[in-house]
């Protein structure tokens, strides 16, 4: 029976192998990686596309690719089943690609094993904080962790076939269909399967978002109370960048316990749904105290399962920016931030360097009158005066301008212009 599921998997791959594929923001990475004999973890959300991203990586290579979200390899118990049967699906083989690999009871230790016999590791999943526990506890210095998110616009116009080298240059046309395209992606987001396939958020990703609180979150964690995580999901989805306390939450939602709730939510950002951001201050107890905001992890889980935020363009838009910042490689809580100023004053997010801030950064999507104008250069001045940043920017959907106020410096950016 083993045999016969890894032969099925064999046949994905190899059909995966035929398909288009377009380097994604994270290949150069992973290709340097590959030499390396260290274990590779490549982690993020479900449908981000992380077996295929892996599985074209890997295809210089004689793999044997191997998926746990198959409920018959769960079920085994002697895994030494599981790499006979791939040795003789595959021949003598030495570097191995195992999908979703958290699915795996102590898989960690399996894991180890096969790196200690020498195979060539490759390892993908989608709980952020169980594989990285685990990883620290029993691999530690013996991996290079990866982790892989939906499309960037750059990556989503590129399976539009959208030619936007010479961004600046366009002409109104051109320029005109880059807005549609953004204007899209901002509402739909990035996973992989609906932009290839054209698909509609409330369609394809809300079954998905319901199958993950399932077997991600209720399951894994054996809730009793199903309905809190539904409805903190659902609280929380629509509420995007908005400020939040763990007793307030739990006192709209019905819930005893603030402790509970802190939980519940960090449930919800190990299976990569979301991400809470604190509050930016220089002593660490005001951070830990101070209230948070959460951000989705792709714009397309608001539009699928939102009430009335899939049009509120400033929040979409907010977010949008709060992912590529990740996608830059800023973590959460260490180097970004949002802040508010002594006149409680909200920065949307904080950029920190080192021990120094270096970017304050405002998302506004309609900056046509003079008073939010003045409102967003007031706040990044005070700011400023606070924490000293070396760059301030306003970013809009399409106007660029320059305001020099005593010296200092503030940029109005179109929003797909910092995105390329």
């Amino acid at each position: 029976m083993i045999k016969n599921v890894i032969l099925e998997q064999k046949n994905r791959k190899e059909s995966i192998l035929k398909e288009t594929y377009i380097p994604r923001y994270q290949t150069v990475r992973l290709e340097k990686m590959m030499d390396s004999s260290l274990i590779k973890v490549v982690l993020g959300p479900r449908r981000a596309g992380k077996s295929f991203f892996a599985t074209h990586i890997f295809k210089p290579k004689e793999a044997a690719y191997i998926n746990f979200d198959d409920e018959n390899l769960i079920k085994i118990t002697d895994y030494n089943e599981i790499i006979g049967s791939a040795l003789s699906v595959y021949g003598n083989i030495k570097y191995l690609l195992l999908d979703e690999v958290q699915n795996l009871p102590n898989w960690e230790l399996w894991v180890n094993r096969l790196h200690r016999e020498g195979y060539n590791l490759l390892v993908t999943g989608s709980n952020s904080k169980l594989l990285s526990k685990e990883l620290a506890t029993h691999l530690t210095g013996r991996h290079l962790p990866l982790e892989l998110l939906p499309f960037s616009f750059k990556e989503f116009l590129k399976y539009r076939n959208f030619d936007g080298n010479s961004p600046m240059g366009m002409v109104t046309e051109k320029k005109a269909q880059l807005l549609n395209y953004l204007d899209l992606f901002m509402r739909h987001g990035g996973f992989p399967e609906l932009v290839v396939h054209g698909l509609k958020p409330e369609t394809y990703l809300t079954p998905l978002i319901d199958s993950l609180l399932f077997k991600d979150v209720i399951r894994r964690y054996k809730l009793r109370k199903p309905d809190h995580i539904y409805n903190l999901e659902t609280y929380i989805i629509n509420n995007v960048a908005k400020e939040f306390t763990y007793e307030r939450l739990a006192n709209n939602l019905g819930i005893n316990s603030w402790a509970t709730v802190i939980k519940y939510v960090s449930f919800l950002e190990e299976a990569y749904l979301l991400v809470i951001l604190s509050r930016y201050s220089h002593k660490t107890a005001q951070r830990l105290k101070s209230p948070k905001k959460a951000y989705m992890i792709d714009n397309g889980l608001i539009t699928a399962k939102a009430v009335h935020l899939s049009r509120d363009n400033g929040k979409l838009m907010e977010n949008l920016v709060f992912t590529e910042l990740l996608k830059q490689g800023l973590r959460p809580n260490i180097e970004l931030f949002y802040y508010k100023t002594r006149n409680d004053k909200e920065i949307d997010f904080v950029v920190k360097r080192g021990t120094d801030v270096s970017e304050l950064i405002q998302v506004t999507y309609d900056i046509s009158s003079p008073e939010v104008s003045n409102r967003e250069i007031k706040a990044l001045l005070e700011a400023n005066e606070e924490l000293h940043a070396g760059k301030l920017t306003v970013l809009t959907w399409d106007e660029r301008r320059q305001v020099n106020k005593n010296g200092t410096v503030i940029s109005f950016v179109p929003l797909w212009e910092w995105l390329f």
